[in-house]
């Protein structure tokens, strides 16, 4: 339970017992589940009070179950004296570690909060007098120069920011200060997928690099390791001896916590990694960020930052491209506008049209270019690439590269030269 009291401090009490996805998820779902508990906690109290008084044991002396007073020395009508109860909620918040909550002072693009511990003394994030572990060639955002500043103080910190933000800044900033102090540093993934896409841009950056995934294994000696949070929690299981010389752990995607049924992952091993190594979290905007700093101070003794933003440096827009029909209709723009008047050409466009605009062929494949390779097209054509192209289907997924390969946008010039460079 996380009490939220900001300068702010936050007290803990029977952590141990709820289930950490809820640090991720609303506070009035919290409040239900304390309420359904205490009902039928005080249930089982009350059918130990009646057990208690039929068998009528422990007569003689003075017994207190839960504020009731049994005295056989007592008038028969005062056999249940009802003892005054203390204040429970202050003896509770006396008894409940402490977590304080302490707003930094900030550019205005982010926020920035740190969480502290009970026992912990707060000192302010140093300017580093050292030359950056890491330079970039190009200007820092604020909350990327935030995070590179908890870092640089050996401080935790969750990043949390949308997607393409620049939130792998911070992680290979941790990794390159790994590295030049001559430390080791793990970086988790969600899928092994996605480890070994990390793998490959982290070995062109730093070579120092190994990967451990459950199908291949390279280079498990290398500095910095990228790997699926299982097998790092495996490695903890194990007491493997990497452990000893991890300095940074990086989490990425950590809002993986909250799924109901790998979330438990990302759980333990937070919990078994020790208290003398450090965290960078990577996620998309969530909720309660402060709430999960507040866990990881109280559960390793160490402060531990969160920076957060809205900020979208690629401007969000939506459009509709009518199925069998032609061009692109904007509905949602870049400041969070609806377009009614377009998405009501785009239902139009859809009424009017023949059907899907997709024929199908004897064999149930497509007839002619699909709507998927008209709407890349287009994309291309107006300059609004990259694209990703998804599917369920692998099948389908492969189908749609080899419609992709045939797309041309050389211009006549382009063709002309490439005609001679050929022959």
């Amino acid at each position: 339970m996380l009490l939220l009291i900001h300068r702010s401090r936050f007290k803990m009490a029977d952590f141990g017992d709820e289930d950490l996805f809820a640090v991720f998820d609303n506070v009035e779902t919290n409040k239900k589940d304390e309420k359904a508990a205490e009902v039928r906690d005080g249930s089982a109290k009350d059918s130990v009070k009646r057990i208690f008084l039929q068998r009528g044991e422990k007569r003689g002396h003075e017994e207190s179950i839960d504020g009731v007073s049994l005295d056989d020395g007592a008038d028969e009508g005062d056999k249940l004296k009802r003892v005054k109860k203390p204040d429970d909620e202050s003896s509770i918040l006396e008894s409940v570690p402490v977590v304080e909550i302490i707003t930094v002072d900030t550019f205005e693009a982010c926020t920035h909060e740190v969480a502290v511990p009970q026992g912990v003394t707060y000192t302010e994030l140093q300017v580093p007098t050292t030359k950056p572990a890491k330079e970039y060639p190009f200007v820092l955002d604020p909350f990327q120069k935030e995070a590179l500043s908890c870092i640089e103080n050996t401080q935790s910190v969750l990043v949390s920011a949308h997607t393409s933000a620049g939130k792998t800044v911070v992680a290979e900033y941790a990794i390159a200060l790994s590295l030049r102090n001559k430390q080791r540093v793990i970086y988790t993934t969600p899928i092994k997928a996605l480890s070994n896409q990390k793998y490959r841009e982290l070995y062109e950056e730093f070579q120092d690099v190994g990967l451990m995934t459950g199908d291949v294994t390279i280079n498990p000696s290398a500095s910095a390791l990228v790997m699926t949070t299982e097998i790092l929690r495996s490695m903890l299981y194990r007491g493997s001896e990497v452990m000893r010389e991890v300095a940074w752990v990086v989490f990425d995607e950590i809002h993986y916590m909250r799924d109901k049924e790998r979330g438990v992952v990302w759980e333990e091993t937070i919990i078994l990694l020790p208290d003398n190594v450090h965290y960078v979290f990577l996620s998309a905007t969530i909720p309660n960020a402060s709430q999960f700093a507040g866990w990881i101070a109280h559960l390793h003794k160490q402060p531990c930052h969160v920076v957060y933003t809205e900020f979208r440096p690629t401007p969000l827009q939506h459009y509709i491209y009518p199925a069998g029909g032609d061009g692109l209709f904007l509905v949602v723009d870049e400041t969070g506008n609806f377009r009614e008047d377009n998405f009501q050409k785009s239902m139009a466009v859809i009424q009017e049209g023949p059907g899907s605009g997709q024929q199908r062929g004897r064999k149930g494949g497509t007839k002619g270019p699909s709507n998927t390779f008209k709407i890349v097209k287009m994309i291309m054509e107006r300059k609004f690439q990259p694209v990703i192209v998804f599917s369920f289907s692998k099948k389908e997924c492969e189908a749609y590269a080899l419609q992709m390969s045939k797309l041309d946008f050389n211009t006549d010039v382009q063709v002309t030269l490439q005609y001679k460079w050929d022959k």
